[in-house]
């Protein structure tokens, strides 16, 4: 397994993409340290990848509380003795336009999303300084944070500072053997998240809303899943990516290599 004796710190591990990053960590070895700040999320992770025969705990967290993160990577150094790998996830979706954001939700999606980045890489960087043996530090993005999108202008403003965030701290962190780079999802298939949900003993959630076909939109014609995303982290935590610092891995289904007007599910077009 590519992550046998690993330690892996994951926070927002709801039933989604960072249960299901946890979950493939987990089956690579790694002993999971499952953080949200929502107390079923946290716990009812850790309790699957224990059924399915792994090693975690389940960490309530407010990334956003520096004397909370703190204690949490505390908590995961006396549970396994260090952590060696961090998957920054925890984040808030959604949001609304320049003209009709308010000031409050702003700040929270800024201090969730980027602030909490920040925090819980500083902590996990000084213990994985002081165990010199190295590490990994994945930052989840989005395409959002490489585009600009109508109606959204907190979610997009902090994964595009992410971005930056994770060059200028990997370049602060190279000296220690310590790696940080980037992940960039897309619009993600709910299926995948649904049955997850299920098998941690919810209620499967309904479908809300009239969703855009991203799948037609999408080159691949499909859309990814968390375990897509999960291989992906899988192989930046790994010593296969020994070399790679500094750079972001989009697993988007070519959706921002896309040239702009073409809609692939629209079949065949003339050149614009």
């Amino acid at each position: 397994m590519k992550l046998a004796g690993k330690v892996a710190v994951v926070t927002g591990t709801s039933p989604n993409i960072g249960g299901g990053i946890a979950q493939g960590l987990a089956d690579e070895g790694a002993r999971i340290v499952c953080v949200d700040v929502a107390a079923d999320n946290a716990q009812q992770c850790a309790e699957w990848i224990e059924r399915r025969g792994g090693e975690s705990l389940g960490v309530v967290c407010d990334t956003t509380d520096e004397a909370q993160v703190e204690a949490m990577v505390t908590r995961a150094r006396d549970a396994f003795g260090g952590v060696d790998i961090l998957v920054n996830n925890a984040g808030i979706l959604g949001g609304q336009s320049v003209l009709d954001m308010p000031l409050e939700r702003w700040t929270r999606q800024i201090s969730v999303n980027l602030t909490g980045t920040f925090l819980c890489t500083k902590h996990v960087a000084r213990v994985m300084v002081e165990q010199q043996r190295g590490g990994s530090i994945i930052v989840i993005v989005s395409t959002a944070g490489h585009q600009g999108q109508a109606g959204n202008i907190g979610y997009g403003t902090s994964k595009s500072g992410l971005l930056n965030f994770t060059r200028a701290a990997a370049m602060d962190l190279a000296p220690h053997r310590i790696r940080v780079n980037s992940l960039t999802p897309t619009a993600t298939d709910v299926e995948e998240g649904l049955e997850r949900a299920v098998a941690w003993g919810r209620a499967r959630p309904e479908r809300r809303g009239r969703l855009l076909d991203f799948r037609k939109m999408i080159p691949t014609g499909q859309l990814p899943s968390p375990r897509h995303y999960a291989r992906a982290a899988v192989f930046l935590a790994s010593d296969d990516a020994e070399m790679i610092t500094g750079f972001d891995l989009r697993v988007d289904g070519g959706a921002l290599a896309k040239y702009w007007p073409w809609i692939p599910g629209d079949g065949p077009r003339e050149r614009e």
